[in-house]
């Protein structure tokens, strides 16, 4: 039985009169990988910043491990955009100031000993004790990711790492996520564009109407095999009816459902998918659960 780790309630962002996102609800459980999708200017790196410690909400509270959330911490690992390493440090000097600052007490042997562990996890070993300018943009983010899974937070928070990268390097580092994953069963929200990295990676996909007063409209279950390998992801025939519904939201439905927002038709009911406004519980309908809150 998985536990509820993360709680998120009645979030809200302001600046000013302008109102980014409101009434934002959802729950993170223990070793669930969770990705949030929406447009620009919908609030997402907000939320994920306010999950972090990082930004404080004008309204609503996060409570992780039943504890409120309103300042860093060393149980939340964050991977930005860029990969923001210390130019002046090599790979493992990089990875042990995170160390250190998680385990002041240890003795070098116990930081190098950690520092290679998660640099082997992202395949980097050869590149220890290289500085960041001798590496390339996928390398550089491997080893952002190996900085935070060496901490051994209880949740991993990602800011659309894999953007910028080629779509081979992010390939491959999705995979390599992938099988970190499985292996400590880490907790994970992750901020993504690509439909086809959420439907590969997560477990739940958020998303989100557009801003301003942008809101979690909808929330999709992923029902596919948690096994699932990129090669083989479209013979499922899961994978398209999941896909089709998340482009379609972001094309054409997302406009509509932000608050203050009332479509100019009814939605649409596709075949096998539930009704609109309805909370589907999970155990009488895999694929889709909808949240209207």
């Amino acid at each position: 039985m998985s536990t509820e780790l993360v709680q998120v309630q009645g979030l809200a962002k302001r600046y000013g009169d302008a109102t980014v996102f409101d009434n934002v609800n959802f729950t993170l459980t223990e070793g669930e990988f969770v990705c949030i999708i929406g447009h620009s200017g919908c609030g997402k790196t907000t939320i994920l910043n306010v999950l972090a410690g990082l930004e404080q909400a004008s309204d609503g509270h996060v409570f992780m491990a039943q504890r409120e959330v309103n300042a860093p911490g060393l149980e939340r690992g964050v991977v930005f955009q860029g990969h923001a390493l210390m130019p002046w440090l090599t790979v493992r000097q990089n990875i042990a100031f995170a160390v250190r600052s998680k385990w002041p007490d240890w003795k070098r042997a116990e930081v190098d000993a950690q520092v290679e562990k998660y640099v082997a996890l992202v395949g980097l070993t050869p590149a220890l004790d290289k500085k960041p300018s001798q590496l390339s943009g996928g390398m550089k983010q491997r080893v952002g990711i190996a900085r935070a899974f060496a901490i051994e937070p209880r949740m991993l928070l990602l800011d659309g790492p894999f953007g910028a990268l080629d779509a081979l390097t992010r390939g491959t580092i999705q995979d390599e996520l992938l099988k970190i994953c499985a292996a400590t069963r880490q907790t994970v929200f992750m901020i993504t564009h690509d439909v086809d990295e959420a439907i590969l990676l997560a477990d739940r996909i958020l998303l989100m109407a557009n801003g301003p007063q942008a809101r979690v409209a909808e929330i999709v279950v992923n029902t596919m095999s948690r096994d699932r390998q990129r090669a083989t992801l479209h013979h499922d025939p899961q994978y398209y009816r999941i896909r089709n519904h998340l482009v379609d939201f972001l094309v054409e439905r997302s406009a509509t459902l932000s608050h203050g927002r009332a479509p100019e038709h009814p939605p649409e009911v596709r075949p096998g998918l539930p009704e609109p406004a309805e909370v589907i519980p999970l155990d009488t309908h895999p694929a889709i659960h909808r949240s209207t809150a």
